[in-house]
């Protein structure tokens, strides 16, 4: 078992590492000044916003508004932890990491192979349970796979098992030495009343959720007879993050490598029906939609195409229209860099996958299958269906709602060559469908700023924010808290990319009242490394930060100047804008007390009118002074 690797040792293998002769070993480059550009490898693109700095050995996407060190590039192109992604380059750089066990990582792999072992025993235990168990429920379970074609050899290759409940896990798995604890972050049990710890799941039938490797890391009930909810999942667990897993990928990937396609369904049963007629590259989401990463984490198997298949029944119809999401440039001839494409269909007659198997036979799913198209074709057709077209107010307005479809690739020539045709699809002037498509808003890459993005900053891009900072939407946000926001950002930015100048900054960047609370996260993990080290280095801070948050590379590598800025001024500039808005909030606060002046005395009210005073007086005259400059 791999155990914690040292800060030495990591610096080593940072140190070994040229970032621009990795990257360029799989992506061309091309230098314009001290920088390297390429085209993004994380996401589809035409012209290069991938920039690489030899200088302080980070990359960032203007693209998508990702970044980080070698370590970073390596955990998000090759889906790796942070230990796996120094191992992978420590063995390239034929360095040997004197690994024992510690603090830090160590505890967190610990607990992931712990974690797993729970699962990987529970399954057992359910399995158990299913095969032999004398119950009653047990003999249900097995009779309501049978009945839905999922009996003989299906319960021993997919694992299937039976949750009896009453706390006979709990106390399997306590025999087993495992502790209440283990039992809970796996998410196997629960605590009911009085604290005493219980069994998860109860008399359902039970779906073992596996990685891409093979190991149990959750799990899916389904109940037999009626009750909600119909499907009782697993919670997000520290082995465990649904929006990055998806069910059978570790008996499908095989046959996504030789056939180059991946086919997407929604449901565990529908995976396991198609895998036993014979669709055996079927994978299915967990209780959510497709994600970016999930996408990602196909392209790494399908190299031709992603299919959804979407059932037939209302809900199969809000997951096709949010699988319009995707739509973006690299859909285009002018952006698109990979063969990958997405595809997508419905099945007809409200069914689901399985219903058609049984129904109609894999032969004329394999044709339903065949016959999906591409998935921006497929959002207009659909956008088109929902309208009367025998009527003129029908046409007008499934013009408009098909192109919106078009939104994201608006200024692309594909989009003209769409509108074009939706015109005559809806017989109204060409003309009349290409000025609409040229006023059409595109969607906004990132609606919500959690504080892990960029969002603010002029790039986009997506990151996956810890639990504990909620959301916040930027859209509600008065202009000038997202002003402030921006200078914060900016701000840490240049504090992590110039750590000698930073040091010179370090009182200011720690007595700021910091809105954006990722963005106080972030300083923290700024002067925390350079207290540690003065003379750490742009790149082993971002490796610091990222610990923290684990989206920092891509924030703190958004750096651009304005030509002729230096970092020294842009610096001294934020830091004094920061400090005016602190004084600003006190003043607003001091205000505020005035206003709710119940229980203050009249000694005290007086006081804090001098002091207001005395804090619009000082804010006005740096004020006047940055005016004068």
């Amino acid at each position: 078992m791999a155990g914690f690797i040292s800060d030495e040792d990591i610096a080593k293998v940072r140190e070994a590492t040229d970032l621009v002769g990795y990257i360029g070993e799989t992506t061309p480059m091309r230098q314009k000044g001290r920088d390297f550009w390429c085209c993004c490898p994380l996401h589809g693109e035409k012209t290069p916003s991938f920039k690489v700095d030899p200088t302080t050995q980070l990359w960032h996407c203007f693209g998508c508004g990702e970044g980080g060190d070698a370590f970073g590039y390596v955990m998000k192109t090759e889906d790796l932890t942070f230990p796996e992604a120094v191992r992978k380059l420590a063995e390239r750089a034929h360095i040997d990491i004197a690994e024992a066990p510690g603090r830090g990582p160590s505890v967190s792999s610990n607990k992931k192979s712990r974690l797993k072992a729970v699962c990987e025993e529970t399954a057992s235990f359910y399995h158990l349970q299913l095969m032999r168990g004398k119950t009653d429920g047990a003999a249900r379970a097995r009779s309501y796979l049978g009945g839905r074609n999922l009996g003989g050899p299906v319960p021993n290759a997919w694992n299937l098992g039976y949750a009896p409940g009453s706390g006979s896990l709990v106390r399997h798995l306590y025999s087993k030495g495992f502790t209440n604890q283990e039992m809970l972050e796996a998410n196997v049990a629960t605590t009911g009343r009085y604290g005493k710890v219980r069994d998860r799941f109860f008399d359902r039938v039970m779906f073992p959720i596996r990685d891409v490797a093979g190991e149990t890391i959750a799990f899916g009930g389904r109940i037999m007879g009626q009750g909600e909810p119909k499907y009782l999942n697993s919670q997000e667990t520290p082995v465990f993050h649904k929006s990055q897993v998806l069910y059978g990928l570790d008996k499908a990937k095989a046959a996504m490598a030789s056939t180059g396609v991946a086919i997407v369904v929604e449901g565990y049963t529908d995976v396991i029906a198609c895998h036993q007629a014979g669709l055996t590259n079927v994978v299915a989401t967990l209780g959510t939609a497709l994600t970016r990463q999930h996408i990602r984490l196909l392209s790494r198997h399908a190299k031709t195409a992603i299919v959804y298949l979407f059932d037939g029944d209302a809900a199969g119809q809000r997951a096709a229209d949010r699988a319009l999401q995707f739509i973006d440039s690299s859909m285009t001839p002018e952006g698109a860099r990979t063969p990958i494409e997405l595809r997508a269909v419905t099945l007809p007659d409200n069914l689901d996958p399985a219903e058609f198997l049984e129904q109609r036979g894999v032969d004329e799913l394999r044709q339903v299958i065949d016959g999906a198209r591409q998935l921006l074709r497929y959002g207009i057709d659909r956008r088109l269906e929902k309208h009367d077209l025998g009527r003129a107010e029908g046409r007008s307005r499934a013009m408009a709602d098909a192109l919106n479809v078009l939104a994201p690739i608006k200024d692309s020539l594909l989009a003209q060559q769409y509108a074009i045709e939706i015109a005559s699809m809806t017989r109204m002037p060409e003309q009349q469908a290409l000025d609409a498509l040229a006023k059409l808003k595109p969607p906004s890459t990132r609606p919500h700023d959690d504080d892990l993005g960029s969002a603010g900053l002029g790039v986009g891009g997506q990151s996956a924010a810890p639990a504990a900072v909620p959301a916040v939407d930027v859209t509600q946000l008065p202009e000038s808290e997202i002003n402030r926001r921006r200078c914060e950002r900016k701000l840490i930015c240049l504090a992590a990319m110039n750590p000698q100048l930073a040091l010179g900054h370090a009182s200011a960047l720690a007595a700021t009242n910091w809105h954006g609370r990722v963005n106080g996260m972030l300083a923290e993990a700024v002067l925390d490394a350079l207290v540690d080290d003065p003379s750490a280095t742009p790149a082993a801070i971002v490796t610091r930060a990222t610990q923290t948050v684990p989206s920092a590379g891509g924030m703190l590598t958004d750096t651009a100047l304005d030509p002729g800025v230096t970092p020294e001024d842009m610096m001294a500039f934020l830091e004094e804008e920061l400090a005016m808005g602190d004084v600003q909030d006190t003043i607003d606060g001091i205000k505020a007390q005035l206003r709710d002046s119940q229980g203050v005395s009249p000694q005290d009210q007086d006081e804090l009118f001098q002091m207001a005073t005395l804090l619009q007086k000082d804010l006005e005259a740096r004020r006047a002074r940055r005016r004068s400059v």
